[in-house]
């Protein structure tokens, strides 16, 4: 936990998954290698299979054991031994442990010559330094708009969360409000002068996995008509949680208040029946119910009691969550999509892919913008990837099984039985006609995964947004964002919302002693 909220560990900097060797054991499999940290200096690479640490064999390691080995202070040495695909021999590496930094901000570029996008996957300690930097580049590159993606971020520190916003806000505006059974644990949070990107149209894009310091930021923006949100309603997680460290170097977070939005909306999704299960039944329900309603169905039918409206008349829904002014329904992807996806058909294809063609990291290295434009899924590797899809456990029909089997042309390193899936024996099989009609998708899905092993984690999204329907719905939405970057420049120095039958209190309680 303490890694995740400081965005750094100490180790030798790489990321890794398991894949089964050739004896039906794990080994640990490089996924990436962090720019600048120690394998990257000596020479390790992506596909490499990390066999013995220490002199000992590694072949067959939990994961806890891969963290104890190789994670360590930083200047201790730990010498580990690879098999690196198409290299007959074994490759001897000596790496110095260092402090590798996490980073949170996993892409930050120029969609056209005026759209700039950045992904947030989490709040630690670095991520207003690294927002930051990303937004300056994109600024120097000529963006006029900027899309800032919160999909999937589960939270992190309210410090940071606030330094975002603020990014967004004009001096004064209310970010957030807090409030507990005991006034010391009261606190409000504001913008303070000399934002980065105040005024210029702005669309966030969230999901049913934004929670925490993301629903923090949306709110903060929603309800000062700065932004358009697009999405699915965020998750409900508006807890404030104070860490105690204990004398054995545990520690005890407990929950000391709840978050409120600048319009009094609660932020946490109502749990007082007490029970996970009807908890999260009532969430299911609501994401079913709000993919078949739009927005203005969802808040017109919503008790008065919840519904809020901003300085600038828009209604807001509370209750719990982050309702998004443009509704966009989960990918309805077909079922073989849906199945492949959930095999991780598409990450092991992709190792697959690169240690039979070695060839492919020479010819595209250092050209990056070339792949995203000019690399192509053939028919060849499609049908490569549905024989991996048909040993994974995903069961296809008819002439689609006999091409799979007929075309498994990758090389066994018995990474195709990696992690092997149990499949459903009642589950249906595949069509010809079904596995076809997902290849244009699918297609896009392996080029994405394969643009992130040759160029890391930056290069996925320029590729998977093309396929990405919360993405491309909000591309179509500038105007609108437009207008309330308008309205924006009209307003004062304070808030002036209100809500249906009062206005929330705020407190003075000091800043800093919370996590989210």
């Amino acid at each position: 936990m303490r890694e995740r909220f400081d965005a750094e560990f100490e180790g030798i900097g790489i990321s890794y998954e398991f894949a089964r060797g050739p004896d039906g054991q794990d080994t640990v499999a490089v996924v990436s290698v962090i720019a600048g940290g120690p394998s990257e200096e000596a020479g390790l690479l992506p596909g490499d299979r990390i066999v013995e640490v220490a002199d000992s064999s590694a072949v067959g390691f939990t994961s806890a054991e891969v963290q104890r080995s190789l994670k360590g202070p930083e200047g201790t040495e730990v010498g580990v031994t690879v098999r690196r695909p198409g290299t007959p021999r074994l490759l001897e590496f000596t790496l110095e442990r260092e402090e590798i930094p996490l980073e949170t901000v996993d892409t930050a570029y120029m969609v056209n010559d005026s759209t700039g996008y950045i992904k947030v996957n989490r709040f630690a300690r670095t991520t207003y330094r690294e927002f930051s930097e990303g937004l300056t580049k994109l600024k120097g590159r000529g963006m006029e708009r900027l899309m800032l993606d919160l999909r999937g971020n589960s939270g992190g520190y309210m410090s940071q969360a606030v330094r975002l916003a603020d990014a967004f806000l004009k001096d004064g505006e209310q970010i957030v409000t807090q409030r507990g059974r005991h006034e010391r644990y009261d606190d409000a949070y504001e913008a303070e002068a000399g934002g980065s990107w105040e005024r210029q149209p702005l669309v966030v894009l969230v999901d049913e996995n934004s929670a925490s310091a993301s629903e923090i930021v949306a709110g903060a923006l929603q309800d000062h008509d700065r932004a358009l949100l697009v999405g699915r309603r965020t998750f409900g997680k508006g807890l404030v949680q104070k860490q105690f460290e204990l004398p054995d170097e545990s520690v005890l977070r407990l929950t000391i208040a709840r978050y409120y939005t600048p319009t009094g909306r609660l932020i946490q999704t109502d749990y007082d029946e007490g029970k996970d299960e009807d908890y999260l039944q009532e969430k299911r329900e609501r994401f079913d119910y709000d993919a078949t309603h739009t927005v203005e169905e969802i808040i017109a039918r919503a008790p008065d009691s919840l519904v809020y409206r901003t300085q600038h008349g828009r209604r807001v829904l509370g209750g719990g969550g982050v309702l998004p002014d443009v509704l966009v329904a989960r990918d309805s992807s077909s079922a073989f999509v849906r199945a492949v996806r959930a095999q991780n058909v598409g990450d092991v294809f992709a190792r697959q892919w690169i240690s039979a063609h070695r060839q492919a990291r020479e010819r595209w290295n250092e050209r990056r913008s070339a792949f995203l434009e000019d690399f192509e899924v053939t028919p060849t590797m499609y049908e490569n990837f549905l024989a991996l899809a048909q040993e994974r456990g995903v069961r296809l029909g008819g002439e689609a099984a006999s091409r799979a089997g007929s075309n498994a042309a990758l090389p066994t390193d018995s990474a195709a039985t990696a992690r092997p899936a149990t499949s459903d024996p009642s589950a249906q099989a595949f069509t010809p006609a079904e596995t076809q009609a997902a290849r244009s998708y699918l297609s896009t899905f392996i080029k994405s995964r394969i643009a992130r092993r040759l160029f890391g984690q930056a290069a996925l999204h320029p590729v998977l947004h093309r396929v990405d329907p919360v993405f491309q719905r909000a591309q179509t939405h500038w105007s609108r964002a437009r207008r309330l970057a308008r309205l924006g420049q009209g307003r004062g120095e304070t808030l002036g919302v209100t809500r249906r039958g009062g206005t929330p209190g705020h407190g003075t309680a000091a800043a800093g002693t919370t996590r989210q």
